[in-house]
């Protein structure tokens, strides 16, 4: 069995309404719907043309939109229980999914939600380009990130790397047991009114354009415009209709 603890392997978006999410990423990004059994239910599938890389969940009364990370882990339980005794709080214990796999659902020190999870079947293997559609980064912003990222040090495992981004302040690097990098985190501005949270970005041919056609589409507004990181890429950040914050991101060629 290929995996790879310490990757983000799933992303789901969960909100009151579905359909309606369904529609706008559809149209934003070209995702299609495929549904599959999970007992006497049905699980909605996102597909990125022939490859499942996330799904679509109704929010429980009171939830607000976001969009869930889901982190493979080697052992769920054992993820679970030094996730509570760094500070985490369970919100979510660990849980068998019928044949897919086993996970559990954690609060961050800082606030933020993190789902573990140990698939049944293998983790979505790292490739030397990411196509259009699919995942290319995760991002914790947080409103204590030297405490959230001592958690997932000590909880999880990774590596923390860091890099001065000038005015912007410092960004951390989340790196797995062999090296690589997983995922970024930074702090939040005082005056910002979000909590923590994961945010992911989608990779697209065309930063500006997939920005314009989010609000074409219906996005409620941009937090971030069309920016350049050197050597990276050029990416925006923008709440989708259903107000869950996403990243569009052009990596550099």
């Amino acid at each position: 069995m290929a995996h790879l603890p310490g990757k983000f392997v799933w992303f789901e978006h969960v909100s009151p309404d579905p359909a309606k999410a369904q529609a706008f990423y559809g149209g934003l990004c070209g995702w299609a719907v495929q549904s599959m059994p999970m007992g006497d239910q049905t699980y909605d599938m996102i597909m990125n043309g022939e490859q499942a890389i996330g799904g679509w969940r109704t929010a429980d009364t009171g939830v607000a939109t976001h969009w869930a990370s889901y982190l493979s882990v080697p052992d769920v339980d054992k993820s679970a229980k030094a996730s509570t005794a760094a500070g985490a709080t369970l919100v979510m214990p660990p849980t068998a999914f019928g044949s897919v796999g086993r996970g559990a659902a954690i609060q961050d020190p800082s606030g933020a939600m993190v789902c573990l999870w140990k698939g049944a079947s293998d983790d979505p293997q790292d490739t030397a380009t990411t196509p259009f559609g699919n995942w290319f980064w995760n991002e914790l912003w947080s409103t204590d990130v030297k405490a959230a990222t001592a958690f997932y040090a000590k909880a999880l495992g990774y590596a923390i790397d860091t890099m001065d981004m000038g005015p912007q302040g410092t960004y951390y690097i989340l790196k797995d047991g062999g090296g690589a990098m997983r995922a970024g985190a930074m702090q939040q501005a005082p005056e910002s009114p979000m909590p923590s949270f994961w945010l992911p970005y989608i990779h697209v041919a065309d930063c500006d354009a997939a920005g314009a056609k989010a609000r074409e589409l219906g996005a409620v507004r941009t937090i971030v415009p069309p920016t350049d990181i050197p050597g990276i890429g050029r990416f925006t950040v923008i709440i989708d209709p259903l107000g869950a914050p996403i990243g569009l991101i052009k990596g550099a060629s």
